[in-house]
């Protein structure tokens, strides 16, 4: 989720969207003002041991990032607040009944993006309520932090939280790196190459701070709570590659809405009685288990945005010789393309992976 700047806020005073501006600001300022400098926390002498401890590995994690994935330096990730809940923020997205294509709104700096986020829970299930009205499938899921993008670092920048701050090492720095690629780059209105690129900078910078940094046990830990994830995310894109499949104009299989819905209703059944052996095959582990309850095309839809060009932003990280600096150089160029070539190119790297063109549709603006 990305919050906009106040002063693109005051000037939508007119918008009948007003309201939603103002509770972006609004909780984003709430948040800040909760906020303290992390070696106000450090000297804190209240029974903070495990946070105190928390915070310094983050400390490190900030520095790594800066030193060895070139990522900003600047005042994001340097406070931390508690604010008493579990979530920083709830998005909500929403999709047709027999698409993935997900429902898409636009705001000033973030362009078109295919959720709408809020700070109160209360406000995002009576969004969901509203969408769900109109015949639309959607879904709410709570989000653990959130980028301004730099905007807002010359008031202290985007916090730590303790939403987060206790998750297993190796995801916190994941976390914290993707947060921080957004402020690298962001491209408006193009949700899947935004996500991606950071998911991909998420990866693999997490791999490197694991391998240098962390101890075997974190390794270990790490490495049992990825295996679950991955195993879950293959699952859910199975399903969802299942259902794009159905929802075609053309699929002899499914000619109407009624086949449709039928095949789509027995897809879901297969997914969750799936997720059943996994579950089992995990010894009970639950941490998917609100996703799986509500899962449907909004669901599908919003995963698929992390995780759909990350193969393409891997092989471009290999093709630059694993150097940061010319991997965000090369993602920039990619920038400047549409958002088709974008996506085309992402792909065709991807399925090839060595010994690539530098792009097949006379753009010259990826050589070097």
């Amino acid at each position: 989720m990305l919050v906009p700047c106040l002063m693109l806020v005051l000037s939508l005073t007119g918008c009948a969207d007003t309201r939603y501006y103002w509770q972006s600001v609004a909780g984003h300022v709430q948040l800040m003002l909760a906020t303290r400098p992390v070696e106000n926390w450090l000297a804190d002498p209240a029974d903070l041991a495990a946070l105190q401890q928390r915070l310094k590995r983050v400390r490190s994690m900030r520095r790594f990032a800066v030193t060895e994935l070139h990522l900003p330096d600047n005042a994001s990730y340097h406070r931390y607040a508690d604010l008493q809940r579990r979530h920083a923020v709830w998005n909500v997205v929403a999709a047709p009944e027999l698409s993935l294509t997900l429902k898409t709104w636009c705001f000033p700096v973030a362009g078109c993006v295919g959720y709408r986020g809020y700070f109160a829970e209360a406000d995002a299930q009576a969004q969901a309520q509203d969408l769900r009205a109109q015949g639309l499938d959607v879904s709410v899921y709570g989000v653990p932090a959130y980028s301004t993008l730099g905007w807002m670092n010359w008031l202290g920048g985007d916090p730590l939280l303790n939403t987060f701050i206790f998750y297993p090492e190796g995801e916190v720095a994941r976390l914290l790196f993707h947060e921080l690629s957004h402020q690298v780059l962001y491209v408006p209105g193009d949700t899947v190459f935004n996500e991606s690129f950071a998911t991909a900078v998420e990866r693999l910078g997490g791999a490197l701070w694991l391998a240098q940094q962390a101890s075997p046990e974190a390794r270990q830990a790490y490495a049992d709570f990825d295996a679950r994830r991955q195993q879950f995310r293959a699952l859910a894109r199975n399903t969802r590659d299942w259902l794009a499949e159905i929802y075609r104009e053309d699929n002899p299989m499914a000619p109407d809405p009624s086949a449709k819905n039928a095949m789509k209703s027995k897809a879901m059944q297969d997914f969750r009685a799936a997720y059943a052996e996994l579950k089992a095959n995990w010894g009970g582990y639950s941490g998917y288990d609100a996703w799986v309850a509500q899962a449907n095309n909004a669901a599908f839809g919003a995963q698929a945005a992390y995780d759909a060009l990350v193969p393409g932003f891997e092989a471009l990280f290999e093709r630059e010789g694993r150097h940061w600096p010319a991997f965000y150089d090369a993602v920039r160029r990619l920038a400047k393309l549409s958002k088709e070539e974008r996506a085309r190119y992402l792909k065709q790297l991807a399925e090839e992976q060595h010994g690539l063109p530098r792009f097949a549709c006379n753009d010259t603006t990826l050589s070097h």
